[in-house]
């Protein structure tokens, strides 16, 4: 087991949540588990995430794309980082690289005062990913691809979602699928590069947080975003 599997399984894993004013909550010490969860919209990622706060020993903060584009960016400058692959042309495009970069830093800052981060993100700028996948230099990230087959995406996005009527593309059975949705599908997952990946059509938001849990406990060291952020580096110095 490595070492930051050793301080998972021996501080964080455990499902009994710590009693308020029990004396067990210490101030943390070591830098907090950042968790990524790449994936397609509809493809379960918030679920995950909540499966992870609910389930985890210690404070999982929630700094996902969800809560930066409903809590923190302003009506005016949405979808934020939530635009669409090949809306380059959109008018809030040029601010994206700025949006995740902010994101990105605030997870590293949560990172270094020793709080544990799960984030839920569509990436599908490579540059962008690189970029973020730098800004978390040094500190403990395991990035899970949330794969999803279409045909359940389209199932779920027909189905609708409570709180958000009408914010999903959708279409009727035998109708095309739309092609924001095969972009999302297509480009979500390149290039690829991950350190684990689950399918939300075969397993629960519990059943992939237990993977997430074990990958962590006993998993070899996690490198996906280590190779991501070397090839950034290595592009700019072509450049």
């Amino acid at each position: 087991m490595n070492r930051w599997g050793r301080q998972m399984a021996s501080a964080r894993l455990s499902t009994r949540p710590a009693a308020p004013g029990g004396g067990t909550l210490k101030q943390p010490t070591d830098p907090g588990q950042i968790i990524i969860l790449n994936g397609a919209p509809r493809s379960g990622k918030s679920s995950i995430a909540s499966a992870i706060q609910e389930s985890f020993e210690g404070p999982w903060m929630n700094l996902g794309v969800d809560v930066f584009v409903r809590e923190v960016t302003p009506e005016r400058y949405r979808p934020g980082l939530g635009l669409r692959p090949g809306e380059e042309g959109h008018a809030v495009a040029p601010l994206v690289p700025a949006f995740y970069a902010a994101m990105y830093e605030s997870i590293a800052a949560h990172s270094r005062a020793g709080l544990n981060v799960v984030v839920d993100v569509g990436h599908h700028d490579a540059k962008i990913l690189a970029d973020s996948a730098r800004r978390l230099a040094g500190l403990p990230v395991l990035f899970v691809g949330v794969r999803c087959p279409i045909e359940v995406i389209m199932d779920r996005r027909n189905a609708g979602q409570l709180g958000r009527e009408g914010q999903y593309v959708s279409a009727a059975k035998g109708e095309p699928i739309p092609v924001p949705i095969l972009r999302w599908q297509r480009e979500v997952h390149l290039p690829g590069i991950y350190d684990l990946e689950v399918d939300t059509s075969l397993l629960s938001p519990a059943e992939c947080a237990e993977l997430i849990q074990r990958r962590l406990a006993d998993g070899p060291p996690a490198s996906a975003f280590r190779r991501l952020a070397a090839g950034v580096a290595a592009t700019r110095e072509l450049n």
